[in-house]
């Protein structure tokens, strides 16, 4: 369980400290939640971004389904309301048809904030038996040459089939969650294999990644690294980097692997230094126009998820001083307070810059992260009740 200490906790400042920032957590999740109460009860489909700051809509939840019943969730968790819990349902189980999609990595997106936590939540086998059907779609994509887990394209598409990209080590604890529910090993075997060819290609030496590297998928050599998000093959996307600190801190949980929270450590410190003094990322760390450039709140709440994880499992309190910065700066300066019309809570998001695709927008992860950040500080119990914040 994550610890809830500081280096600075015993200290008159870091007292006042906690308790402002508590205030600020509370403010900002006690105004998700009256969004949330305002635009949920009207939303019969997934929300995929905003358009003049109302959502745009998916029937089938695209790659992000999974976080608008994972925010109902998190908004339950943070007011007991069963509305919540209703709606949160009832949102999941338009999911139902993707438990069968072999076309796509982001099952655990899809699958692990809504079907894993309303199965942990209400004991209902159904969700869980959905959970474990996406994990086996996923282990489809593995490619035994490369020991990877294809990213993108339908598995009879020759195009992108060699392709890995960042955002993968997310979408790996639904397999261990089919290896702790089934005691098959194939699961949990193919994340590991996954996450150290990763941490191979991945990892620079500054302590950057790219978003994308190629292998040739027959064989599995490596071609190297690209991008689509990011700036360059060079550059450092940083909700890619943000993925990683997450998604290396998880598999280091699940495992034990050491070498998993070495590389969390790794991109920590980089992203660490290149944050700007205002505690939002920027779209892209190394970008020419680093660091005066476009802004991405989504990447700032999910490495706040990461880093407060990332403190309890290394023992590094400066981890989850970082952290919960990167969560009071998004509180206070990226919220949609101001705003009448908005339909999302955090503002401030670049979904695919070098597309022109959605830049300073609203997206649903950020909202997802948002909550799930803030309750890991002020109902860690909650939370680990809904996504397991155990170790291995």
């Amino acid at each position: 369980m994550a610890s809830t200490g500081s280096s600075t906790g015993a200290s008159g400042q870091g007292v006042a400290e906690a308790a402002s920032q508590e205030k600020v957590f509370r403010s900002a999740a006690d105004y998700a939640v009256k969004k949330l109460r305002a635009v949920a009860p009207g939303v019969t489909a997934f929300p995929t971004g905003t358009k003049f700051e109302k959502w745009a809509f998916s029937q089938n939840g695209d790659w992000v389904g999974g976080f608008w019943p994972g925010t109902l969730w998190m908004a339950y968790l943070h007011t007991g309301d069963e509305q919540f819990r209703t709606l949160a349902l009832a949102s999941a189980d338009k999911l139902a048809p993707r438990q069968n999609d072999t076309s796509t990595h982001d099952l655990g997106f899809l699958f692990y904030p809504s079907w894993v936590t309303a199965w942990r939540i209400t004991g209902d086998d159904k969700w869980r038996a959905g959970a474990l059907q996406a994990a086996s779609s996923l282990i489809k994509r593995y490619n035994t040459n490369g020991h990877f887990i294809r990213a993108w394209g339908s598995l009879t598409d020759p195009k992108d089939a060699g392709r890995i990209i960042m955002d993968t080590i997310m979408n790996l604890d639904l397999l261990d969650f089919a290896t702790k529910q089934t005691g098959d090993r194939q699961y949990l075997d193919i994340a590991i294999e996954h996450a150290k060819t990763a941490q191979r290609v991945f990892l620079r030496p500054d302590g950057s990644t790219p978003h994308v590297f190629d292998f040739d998928p027959a064989t599995g050599a490596e071609i190297g690294p690209g991008t689509v998000q990011g700036y360059s093959p060079a550059s450092c996307w940083s909700r890619g980097q943000s993925w990683g600190i997450y998604g290396f801190t998880t598999m280091y949980r699940r495992t034990g692997d050491r070498s998993f929270l070495t590389t969390a450590r790794r991109l920590a410190d980089f992203a660490l230094k290149a944050l700007t003094p205002d505690n939002v990322p920027v779209w892209d760390y190394t970008a020419p126009q680093a660091p005066n450039d476009i802004k991405d709140a989504s990447a700032g709440v999910v490495m706040a998820c990461g880093l407060i994880d990332l403190a309890a499992a290394s023992g590094q309190a400066h981890y989850r001083t970082a952290g919960l910065r990167l969560l009071e700066a998004t509180s206070r300066t990226c919220l949609t307070t101001k705003s009448a019309r908005a339909d999302a809570v955090v503002a401030r998001c670049t979904r695919n810059r070098p597309a022109e695709d959605g830049i300073e927008v609203s997206l649903p992860y950020a909202d997802y992260y948002l909550l799930e950040g803030i309750l890991r500080v002020l109902k860690p119990r909650e939370l680990d009740k809904a996504i397991d914040l155990s170790g291995h």
